[in-house]
């Protein structure tokens, strides 16, 4: 029997296409106890997420966190579920939806197919890209939608796509995007995002640029995440004209004992309450798309965090999530990567092809 996939129909003379594939993080199918625990069994079970010795996490993740944990991260996801499903879900396949018109108006005969998927849970990585050789793709662009590269995120992403074309005999081109933390425009889209909270809001409060945490050990084993998230802040607050003492760049989302990068948002968050800040204005730019993480996590926790310790006012600032700047920006970092991709075939030559391939015996 063979380790390799069966191949799709193919006949002569078709036109070859490209593929682009959006990639997230994954969300559990509902927000229910069941569909989180599965969701969490896949997530948590991934070597690059959780890096201690497997025998160990295994009994600590089917005895402890799979038993206890599902309950109150479904009540989690009740508060922010949307009416189309998850938040991250709903806005990734939005993003897909309006990146393939953008990329059309580039260049209308380009024969691209626009995608998505998440690297846990649904759509699958694996289907998407059957789906995409099933369409003819011979050439396939991942784009990873984290601006900053880590190998608990970017990575893991990519070896899923990597492991499923293993088992693919005609294996398509393959590109991938590493990072766009310090690209021109998605910068331009956090400060447009940032200034237009501030005009609505008509004055301002000190900035808290909260990007998702790693374990400190990641950076000391040679993570570039905490250097790019720092790189990203950097050129926010230039773009915003803010002096060093008007932001802050903090670190959220802690799990277990170990040290992870600082500071701590929520830590952040409770000094600033503690010293009676008059208002605090967060943005999350390690998300293009709003999710569990900056929807609870920031906008209800957070809020919640800072108002107790004795702040008196605190606003949360969407991700991006379908601004049109960032569409158009995404679609530039996008058409980059394409480059020397775009030539493609005219029908006469298609035919020509075709002809030839039937004249030498093709069977079609």
């Amino acid at each position: 029997m063979s380790r390799f996939a069966p191949e799709p129909p193919y006949s002569h003379g078709t036109s070859a296409r490209i593929g682009v594939l959006l990639i997230n993080l994954g969300t559990p199918d509902a927000p229910t106890p069941e569909a989180v625990r599965t969701y969490l069994r896949e997530f948590l079970s991934d070597p690059r997420v959780v890096q201690i010795p497997r025998i160990l996490w295994w009994l600590i993740l089917h005895l402890f966190v799979l038993t206890t944990r599902p309950k109150a991260s479904a009540q989690r996801y009740a508060q922010v579920w949307m009416s189309e499903g998850s938040p991250l879900k709903v806005h990734t396949e939005r993003q897909a939806n309006l990146l393939r018109g953008h990329l059309g108006e580039r260049g209308p005969q380009l024969p691209l197919v626009v995608d998505y998927a998440m690297r846990y849970g649904n759509p699958s990585i694996p289907d998407r890209l059957r789906a995409m050789k099933a369409q003819h793709c011979n050439r396939i662009l991942l784009v990873p939608l984290y601006p900053q590269y880590s190998a608990a995120t970017t990575a893991t992403a990519l070896d899923v796509a990597f492991g499923c074309l293993q088992g693919a005999r005609n294996q398509p081109a393959i590109r991938t995007i590493r990072n766009f933390h310090d690209s021109p425009g998605y910068i331009t889209s956090l400060a447009h995002s940032v200034r237009e909270h501030w005009a609505r809001e008509q004055r301002r409060g000190t900035l808290l640029m909260s990007f998702h945490g790693m374990p400190r050990a990641t950076l000391d084993q040679g993570d570039t995440y905490h250097c790019e998230c720092h790189k990203t802040g950097r050129l926010l607050a230039e773009a915003l004209g803010l002096m060093p003492e008007q932001y802050r760049v903090t670190f959220q989302s802690r799990f277990g004992r170990a040290e992870w990068l600082q500071p701590y948002t929520a830590d952040v968050l409770a000094e600033l309450g503690k010293q009676k800040t008059a208002r605090v204005d967060v943005i999350c730019p390690g998300f293009v798309a709003d999710c569990l993480e900056t929807l609870e996590e920031i906008a209800i926790e957070g809020k919640a965090i800072f108002l107790s310790a004795g702040g008196r006012e605190f606003h949360y600032i969407p991700c991006l999530n379908e601004r049109n700047d960032w569409i158009h920006a995404l679609a530039g970092i996008v058409a980059a990567n394409l480059s020397g991709w775009t030539d493609t075939a005219t029908h006469e030559t298609l035919e020509k092809s075709r002809l030839r391939a039937l004249s030498m015996g093709a069977k079609g």
